[in-house]
């Protein structure tokens, strides 16, 4: 299993074979796309994240230890961005989750190139992903 910095550093690479940001947001509609869609049961309110322009529904669940996301979000781009949060944070324990320092994000060069209510709603994601690993650790430690 990879670590979360490995996985940002993939995802760096990734980015960096496109200098040109219309290609970068192709890939980020892209990895969108690729993900599987949430169940319409899950296209709650309970799981609409709050921050966010569009419309993003986050689920989380703990198997075995490990905190596993599925998300889904009505805008194409903003799919593509929590598609790469899931791939990097996804898998990994709450404390690894609630440690990581997600560079990528300004690496790859995506806050600076989206819009300030794009650029709330990434950091409105992650805040979810994180509140949801802190209620993990909470409940293994029980």
């Amino acid at each position: 299993m990879s670590t979360i910095n490995e996985l940002q550093d993939e995802v760096i690479a990734e980015f960096g074979d496109f200098d040109d940001w219309m290609d970068k947001y192709q890939l980020l509609i892209d990895l969108g796309s690729e993900q599987t869609p949430l169940d319409p049961a899950d296209k709650t309110d309970d799981y609409l994240i709050e921050g966010c322009q569009s419309r993003v529904w986050l689920r989380a669940e703990l198997r075995d230890g490990l905190v596993f996301f599925r998300a889904e979000s009505d805008a194409l781009i903003v799919k593509g961005i929590v598609a790469l949060l899931i791939r990097v944070l996804s898998g990994h324990t709450p404390r690894e989750i609630l440690d990581a320092d997600l560079y990528f994000i300004d690496r790859i060069g995506l806050r600076e190139h989206l819009s300030p209510t794009r650029s709330n709603g990434l950091l409105a994601m992650v805040k979810q992903m994180r509140v949801y690993a802190l209620a993990f650790e909470q409940k293994l430690k029980g």
